[in-house]
């Protein structure tokens, strides 16, 4: 199994990081990243709710992924699945409020964990963990930082 972990801090008070992290309908207009995305399930958002998305890759290609909700803790806590070629992914975002400058802030965990599901998918770990770990990185910051723009922040994002 491999993680990458990152934790910023959003000038945004915890509850509107919350509203736009479980927005599918804007979710593709909100995230540089994401590409049209088509809702799965009916109704409101919670544990169940699956949809896929494009997402862009490093490099200009597009991969399309399916994300469903095992858990979601408002406004602190949502949990996605998703699975991949040969491995299963888990993505974990724990939002946490915090003052900074007297300003109500949230900092964010944001956690990927892939397991392998083939003995294929072992071996390109091995070969490629540290290139995938950074790609992935890369990726969760651009998500924080456009979370930050759409939350009405400066844009950036202070690693916590």
């Amino acid at each position: 199994m491999s993680t990458v972990a990152i934790t910023g801090i959003i000038e945004a008070h915890a509850v509107d990081v919350w509203r736009l992290l479980t927005d599918l309908p804007g979710r593709a207009a909100r995230l540089t990243a994401a590409g049209p995305i088509e809702v799965l399930t009916p109704g409101s958002f919670g544990p169940g709710t699956s949809w896929r998305e494009e997402r862009v890759q490093p490099g200009g290609g597009t991969l399309t992924e399916e994300f469903l909700v095992v858990e979601a803790l408002a406004p602190q806590r949502l949990v996605l699945c998703s699975s991949g070629t040969g491995a299963d992914y888990r993505i974990t975002w724990s939002l946490r409020p915090v003052l900074r400058r007297r300003r109500g802030c949230t900092a964010i965990t944001v956690t990927h964990e892939a397991v392998p599901t083939a003995p294929y998918g072992r071996v390109v770990a091995l070969l490629l963990g540290g290139l995938a770990a950074r790609a992935v990185e890369a990726a969760l910051w651009r998500d924080l930082a456009d979370l930050a723009v759409a939350a009405g922040a400066t844009g950036s994002v202070e690693a916590a």
